[in-house]
């Protein structure tokens, strides 16, 4: 019968579906984080508000993920560095010189352990533009900063472009090529 290629009135109903939705969605950020995974020697330029010219700096990147302890837990731990000494972190001391995150996925945010800027932990709203590209939004410590990070020519490339303001005043804009130098590497365990 025709009727039966109808959708059913309950077939409409979110909640009867949310799960299933949950888990489609997670997946969608499992697989893009796992894209992200190994080192990435990370070309920067900084423009301050503040600064006549825009700064540059080389970091590396190592984006690792933690063994599942529970099914469905997305968990990283990002971990940052200069990549030769610079008088960068002399001139902007509000910026970690090293660091490492660890951060979940959560639905749509990400929680942060603390943040580059802050070390306070923090939660950013994820946004999916597509199967390359997401945007995360984070707001702490008087600050508000919107991300896009895309994936570029077959996971080789990340483009990074990072808006930042104070209090409502623009006061940061970077850019930042990064360049993948080493593949995904075994999850990690736990630290005690």
């Amino acid at each position: 019968m025709a009727e039966d290629n109808f959708v059913q009135e309950d077939d409409l109903d979110p909640n009867k579906h949310s799960e299933a939705f949950r888990i489609n969605f997670d997946n969608n950020f499992k697989y893009w984080f796992g894209r992200n995974l190994g080192i990435w020697r990370s070309r920067r330029q900084y423009f301050f508000e503040e600064e006549k010219e825009a700064m540059n700096i080389d970091m590396l990147i190592k984006i690792e993920k933690y063994i599942d302890k529970n099914p469905g837990e997305l968990r990283y731990r990002f971990t940052w560095s200069p990549e030769k000494e610079t008088d960068f972190f002399k001139k902007k001391p509000s910026y970690s010189k090293e660091g490492v995150m660890d951060v979940s996925i959560w639905g749509h945010q990400l929680h942060r352990s603390n943040g580059y800027l802050s070390r306070s932990a923090g939660i950013s709203s994820i946004r999916q533009v597509d199967e390359h590209e997401l945007i995360f939004e984070s707001k702490y410590d008087g600050w508000y900063f919107l991300e896009h990070t895309r994936l570029i020519d077959q996971d080789r490339y990340r483009y990074r472009v990072i808006y930042g303001w104070y209090r409502d005043k623009l006061q940061i804009v970077e850019n930042h090529h990064e360049i993948r130098i080493k593949e995904a590497l075994a999850p990690i365990q736990e630290s005690k």
